[in-house]
């Protein structure tokens, strides 16, 4: 009896090893991610489809199924704010791996909104913005880390048709970089930059400096491009009451106002390493307001942000993006306080595309990591005393040409494959001369200049123009190019008038004799018609453009100066800068405005339309930033005023000059972010002359006499109207964004945007220059106790670019003689934008 249970139970060992094996006969795994962002969601549930068996992926957003059989043929994935998503299992295989990408949804919380007393959400999020000042990483006096950049450039909807034809077949081979691991949504990886850099802060006085030891770009060779991928310009911080998404404000789910913006509620609590973290959903509260849908991971001892995701919903008004996601997450220091440790944005872009009924999609992703971080130490506030590194942002020297082992070595994180391809593919194309021939046809369509060589020719609407007195006009434009000389910039062009039979022309010459901080000199002589633009984005008369846009019955107004004019430039670390420039220019006006033998002629045989004047101007533009082309570059605007102020003198006797009197001039100009209300813009100016001046030297208050909406000028006064040698006045614009069409459920859809604008100027002239020039058969009007005022509103965003201004002429009550004036106009312009 004994043996035969020792048999039985030999029999059942052996047999149960088998029985074993089947009970772990199948093992499924995967990771649970955001299908935009692909950040790692944890704490996922996970369920078999019409089962009850089911379970939570950990804090990694890992699962790992072992059973002894399939309880149904696909696994469903639940995530409050995402849809519910579904995949196949193979039961054919024993294991395999099945990853989800779940898409967020738009679904108000309101659905799945349980009744109760107390809001336990809200509740929570009143503890959030209560520590809000000892939370936010800001709130150290000062701090340093090194931050880690990479930003690429995806194209997506590739086909392989695209590179078929004979246009394209010799770029075939960038097909090898597709990304094989998205075969359902293969992209093509097109542009990486990286960027490594040591970041300084200090709270008072606020300073802060960035010296970037490593930059690495597939395509570009700019240092002001470089600059910009460092780490200084890509911060956002949750913490803030908003947030920055391209050019528009966010409310941050954080912010101090938050229930005005989002529903709330708490969606799951789970436990890390020994605390306990409480996950909040958002949603907004109106649609088509600038606010996100996401979720945020609290700790709930400290009520500090661990991790939150932003996604900006579809009804969103912003151009040319279809999805965008921002990631921030947090790490706890050492002395239990919170600092950064990771941000990540992501957006879906689209373009036109050349094929009716098609667009261009690209997808851009940045990954910004933070790392080495140090607070409130010496070592860091005694950079700001290092002559060695004077600017804000510091390339080092070297930076742009980092070897590989350098980035192996430096990376926060290691290239994928596609990644470590963009670079080679990028360095093949820069090679091909028919790429070069292709970029520089798309170069010169969009800005106009197409290089030859040392050369360039451009820009070509400059090329024809009409006008009564030249009558056809035709001119060429050439310069130098970085081939020539990087430091030296010589420009010219010639033009003809086939009506007066007169040569016009220019030539200049810019030397750079440093870029930063910049100082130069430069030379010209030009002698042609004013054309009535002061600043580089105005339009003026002499394009092919403006002829057609000119307002009815308007008489155009002519002055001939012929200048040679001498600067020197010369900017500070400070954010000062000044101009010093000698010029001499002389007049001569053409009918209607009074010409040169309708004034006195002066007895020392000097000319009155002949002028020699010495100016110093000064600016302060604290923290003003630039993108910088080869030799001129264009203001991105200051986070403060910039105040600008200009003393002239005439100098009597030299070269025939017949003028002597003293200029006083002064600007201070901001844009002002007033979230949720859009940005102001607004610019205050003053300015008095001293001395018996011609018309010409006074203040000619700027008019605009085309339909081409003019930002600087006063749009609805005509050129040379109106007279001052003492003057004040205002520009202000606010964009408010969608303002009332975001409750007008049609017009909401299209995405207009909507501003108002407000100018005003008032001004004197003494009897002196009164008795000169008033009587001499022109309409000139001084402003003396009659000031000018116009108002405006409109629409922009008109089919993503177009913009319309309505601009009603307030006072005076008086109108010009030309009988085209009005006090009622429609202007339009061209405004790009996100």
């Amino acid at each position: 009896m004994r043996t035969w249970t020792k048999g039985i139970t030999l029999m059942l060992t052996f047999t149960g090893i088998p029985m074993l094996i089947l009970a772990q006969q199948f093992k499924i795994s995967g990771v649970v991610r955001d299908a935009h962002s692909q950040e790692i969601i944890p704490f996922v549930t996970l369920q078999f489809k019409g089962t009850s068996t089911g379970m939570v992926s950990n804090a990694t957003g890992k699962y790992l199924f072992e059973l002894n059989s399939l309880p149904s043929d696909s696994i469903l994935v639940r995530v409050m704010g995402y849809l519910t998503t579904t995949l196949p299992v193979d039961s054919n295989k024993s294991e395999q791996v099945i990853d989800f990408d779940i898409t967020r949804s738009d679904v108000s919380l309101k659905t799945h909104e349980v009744k109760a007393n107390v809001n336990f959400a809200l509740i929570l999020l009143h503890q959030i913005i209560r520590h809000k000042p000892e939370n936010n990483y800001d709130h150290f006096q000062s701090y340093k880390y090194e931050v880690y950049n990479k930003m690429e450039l995806d194209m997506k909807n590739l086909n392989n048709k695209l590179f078929k034809n004979r246009f394209t077949r010799p770029f075939s081979f960038i097909l090898n970089n597709i990304d094989s691991t998205s075969d359902d949504k293969p992209f093509l990886p097109m542009f990486l930059s990286e960027s490594l850099s040591d970041y300084y802060f200090q709270r008072s006085p606020k300073k802060s400096k960035e010296l970037i030891k490593g930059s690495r770009t597939s395509g570009l060779d700019n240092e002001s491009v470089s600059k910009f991928l460092g780490g200084m310009y890509q911060n956002i911080n949750v913490y803030n009451n908003f947030i920055p998404v391209f050019d528009k404000q966010f409310a941050s789910p954080i912010n101090n106002n938050g229930a005005f913006y989002y529903n709330y509620q708490i969606a799951d609590t789970q436990y890390v390493s020994g605390h306990r973290y409480i996950k909040l959903n958002f949603t907004p509260k109106r649609k088509g307001e600038n606010t996100f849908i996401g979720d945020i991971w609290v700790q709930d001892s400290s009520y500090a942000v661990q991790k939150t995701t932003l996604s900006v919903p579809a009804d969103a008004n912003i151009n040319f993006v279809r999805n965008l996601s921002l990631v921030q997450e947090f790490k706890q220091l050492p002395d239990s306080t919170w600092f950064l440790a990771k941000d990540k944005f992501i957006a879906d872009f689209w373009a036109p595309s050349p094929k009716p009924g098609s667009t261009l999609e690209f997808v851009g992703r940045k990954t910004t990591t933070y790392e080495n971080i140090v607070t409130n130490d010496t070592s860091v506030t005694n950079i700001f005393y290092n002559r060695h590194y004077p600017e804000n942002i510091v390339l080092l020297n070297g930076a742009t040409v980092r070897k590989d082992s350098f980035w192996t070595h430096s990376r926060h994180e290691n290239l994928s494959k596609n990644e470590q391809g963009i670079y080679k593919m990028v360095d093949t194309l820069q090679k091909m001369p028919l790429f070069q021939h292709y970029s520089n046809t798309i170069r010169f369509l969009a800005t106009g200049y197409k290089p030859l060589g040392k050369l360039e020719w451009g820009p070509y609407f400059y090329l024809f123009s009409q006008n009564r007195i030249e009558g056809f006009r035709l001119r060429l434009d050439l310069g130098t190019t970085p081939k020539f000389n990087k430091d030296l910039y010589l420009y010219g062009y010639l033009a003809y008038g086939f009506t007066d039979k007169v040569w016009k022309g220019e030539m200049s010459a810019l030397w750079l004799l440093k870029r930063h901080p910049r100082t130069y000199l430069y030379a010209a002589y030009t002698k042609d018609f004013d054309n009535g633009a002061t600043y580089y984005d105005e339009v003026g008369t002499d394009n092919i453009f403006s002829v057609a846009i000119r307002k009815n019955n308007v008489p155009q107004k002519f002055m001939m100066i012929e200048e040679k004019r001498v600067e020197f430039f010369k900017e500070y670390y400070s954010g000062f800068s000044n101009q010093v420039a000698l010029v001499h220019r002389r007049y001569n006006a053409y009918t209607p405005l009074p010409q040169v033998n309708l004034f006195p002629i002066k007895k020392d045989g000097t000319d009155l339309f002949s002028n020699m004047e010495l100016s110093l101007k000064v600016r302060y533009a604290w923290h003003e930033e630039f993108l910088e082309g080869n030799f001129y570059r264009v203001s991105l605007g200051s986070k403060y005023p910039i105040v600008e102020m200009k003393y002239a003198v005439g100098i009597p006797g030299v070269m025939q000059s017949g003028n002597a009197y003293h200029k006083l001039s002064v600007t201070i100009s901001d844009y002002v972010k007033i979230p949720p209300l859009g940005i102001l813009y607004y610019n205050f100016f003053g300015g008095k002359i001293f001395g018996t001046l011609p018309y010409q030297l006074l203040e000619i208050h700027p008019g605009n006499e085309i339909y081409y909406y003019n930002k600087y000028a006063f749009n609805m006064m005509n050129r040379y109207e109106f007279l001052s040698d003492q003057y004040a006045g205002f520009n202000i614009e606010h964009t408010i964004g969608n303002g009332i069409f975001g409750y007008i459920p049609l017009i909401k859809k299209l995405k207009w945007r909507q501003f108002w604008t407000a100018k005003g100027v008032i001004g004197s002239l003494t009897q002196q220059n009164k008795n000169l020039n008033l009587n001499l058969g022109y309409p000139f009007r001084t402003l003396e106790g009659n000031p000018y005022m116009e108002i405006g509103t409109g629409i922009e965003n008109i089919f993503k670019f177009l913009r319309v201004d309505f601009v009603w002429r307030v006072t005076p009550s008086s109108l010009p003689d030309e009988t085209a004036s009005r006090r009622f106009g429609v202007f339009g312009s061209f405004k790009l934008q996100f």
